[in-house]
């Protein structure tokens, strides 16, 4: 390129140095030109294979010419409603349309109303990105992004009770309820050394095997242990976290170009306040946290 660009202004050269006082200026001029015949020389080349780049991207991450998101509609702190019209709005609805924005395509929702259900459909047709909690037992057929908020989880306990902080929960003797399916549930199977764990399907119907069976905690996100606090009377809310769910997108393993593209625009929304802003815009900002 350089040596096409000295060759189309070199034949100019003599005509240019006659009528210049300066040479040196002239000799400037000439190779600043050079640069620009060089940037068009370039440009198409360079442009070609990024449009190309982006058309590879919404067919592999949308290969029904829409970008089919799954989203857990129990998570209040993500899916906050819906529209006039019936569309999911929330952080989490709108981080999805922001990526179908930017890779070209228009975005359908695919609602579940629990997560259990959203993750076995994972090796199936049904979807093409999912926003929720990552968790190593989610990532056999998907792979996950770096979390865009956190969400602390932790404990419930009888206002009787001795426990002051998570690590009191974890000893022998005591009995935990918990909401199946959930990501932190999915943490306390791997890291509970000393208390035993009983699962239940439903938020309410784990708050009534609590109060029923009489038992010494209920594991929860701490939003959502706050706002049912009326479902548990007699009972307090410990000031620590036992873990922090990560939630983030993932889509189906295999899609490298589109991973790529989804991991990079999840670092972008948060560098650039979007995140920050869209917890606001939903009155969300004070139960989540951007890591």
């Amino acid at each position: 390129v350089a040596i096409l660009a000295q060759v189309i202004f070199g034949r100019t050269q003599r005509k240019l140095f006659l009528f210049s006082a300066d040479p040196y200026k002239t000799k400037l001029s000439k190779m600043r030109r050079c640069a620009i015949v060089a940037q068009h020389i370039v440009a198409p080349q360079v442009l070609a294979p990024t449009s190309c780049a982006a058309a590879d991207v919404a067919k592999e991450m949308a290969p029904t010419g829409k970008l089919r998101v799954a989203l857990n509609m129990r998570n209040q702190l993500l899916v906050s409603g819906k529209s006039a019209s019936g569309e999911p709005e929330g952080l989490a609805p709108s981080l999805a349309k922001a990526f179908a924005d930017k890779i070209g395509v228009p975005v359908e929702f695919v609602p579940y109303e629990s997560v259990p259900a959203l993750a076995k459909d994972a090796p199936e047709d049904k979807w093409d990105v999912a926003m929720i909690g990552a968790d190593p037992a989610r990532a056999e057929f998907v792979d996950f992004t770096a979390p865009y908020c956190q969400i602390e989880a932790t404990y419930a306990v009888p206002t009787t009770s001795g426990a002051q902080k998570c690590a009191d929960v974890d000893k022998a003797g005591i009995t935990i309820a918990a909401c199946k399916g959930a990501a932190y549930v999915l943490w306390l199977e791997r890291n509970l050394k000393h208390a035993k764990l009983e699962q239940v399907e439903g938020h309410d119907e784990t708050y009534e095997h609590f109060k029923e069976n009489a038992l010494q905690a209920v594991a929860g996100l701490r939003s959502k242990l706050k706002k049912d606090g009326s479902k548990r009377p007699g009972t307090r809310i410990l000031k620590d976290k036992f873990m922090t769910v990560e939630q983030a997108a993932c889509t189906k393993k295999g899609r490298a170009a589109g991973f790529k593209a989804l991991s990079d625009f999840i670092e972008d929304v948060k560098k650039s306040g979007l995140v920050k802003e869209l917890m606001a815009k939903f009155k969300v900002d004070k139960d989540l946290t951007i890591p």
